[in-house]
Parts: structure tokens; sequence; C-alpha cells
């Protein structure tokens, strides 16, 4: 590889690859099935999962095997577009108790990271607990790349909040 084949902000022996793992913990006032169809349902999937920016398009498919596809642009001022692009695979479903995946996503055409999956759903109390297990390795950094883990970890959470729109559905 020379230095004309490397994407930037990465360096050029390739090897400055980051790796981060969390687990977010929620709460959500449904029961399991309720809280699993707001991933397999793509009109409910609709209310809590999506892209930042305009134009966003999606295509889903829940079942093993399956996957999802979304594209976007964002738009910052002072700054040129980005287009995003998310690709999912389901690997492992159980019905109303677990969900396995893999995730990359790409901007600009580079895939600047990709994780795998593991959504835990368990009875609490008369409501959910839910169990989300990320294993990211960030390809691409931002920047020294020190401000990636916690936007990663940030958005998801964020986004497992937006669950808590569908939990009364």
């Amino acid at each position: 590889m020379n230095d004309q084949d490397t994407a930037p902000g990465q360096p050029a022996d390739g090897l400055d690859v980051r790796h981060d793992t969390f687990t977010i913990s929620r709460r959500l006032d449904a029961p399991r099935p309720m809280v699993f169809a707001a991933f397999a349902d793509t009109a409910v999937r609709r209310r809590w999962f999506e892209l930042p920016g305009s134009g966003a398009a999606y295509h889903h498919e829940f079942g093993v095997g399956g996957g999802e596809t979304a594209q976007s642009t964002f738009t910052i001022m002072d700054a040129p577009p980005k287009h995003l692009d998310y690709r999912s695979r389901y690997l492992d479903i159980v019905p109303n108790r677990r969900i396995v995946y893999v995730y990359e996503s790409t901007v600009n055409d580079v895939l600047r990271w990709t994780s795998p999956v593991t959504v835990l759903l368990a009875d609490e109390a008369g409501s959910t607990h839910l169990t989300w297990a990320e294993q990211v390795t960030f390809l691409i950094r931002t920047g020294d790349g020190s401000a990636d883990p916690p936007h990663l970890r940030g958005g998801t959470a964020l986004r497992t909040n937006g669950l808590r729109r569908t939990d009364r559905s």
C-alpha cells in the first residue's frame, strides 16, 4: 500500500485500528413482545432508528440473513455534505429474547467502523430490561480518534432512548 491508497485519517500501514466495547441498559415500560416488535416491525423501527441528515432512504428485512440498509446526507455549516451509509445483517434472532447482528458505517464511501451487536430482552417487574452490547472496530479515525468511541456510545444511547417512544404504542 502506498500513500495514494491510504484513506484520510488512516496511517499508511493500516495497522492503527481502534476498538471499543460498551453496554447500554434500559428499562422500558412495555412487555418484551412490544419491545421486540420495535426492532422487527419496520414502521415502528422508523420511529427510533434513523440516520442524521436529510434525504434518508431505508430498506429493512427482519430475519436471519436479512438486514437493513440506510443512506442519508449530513450537512453542517461551512463543510461539504457527507454521504452516510449503514448496512447490517442479522445473524441470530430468538423472538422476544435476543437479536444478534453486525453492521458497518461508511462516510463518503469510506468504511469507518464495523460492529457486532447483541440485544437481549428480559422481563423486569412488569416491564422489559434491554441490554445492548456492542464491540466496535474503528478502521478510520476522526482527528486523533479520541472522540470516536464517545461519539458512537452517545449516539447509541440516544437511539436506545428513542425506544421509549415505542414502548406505549
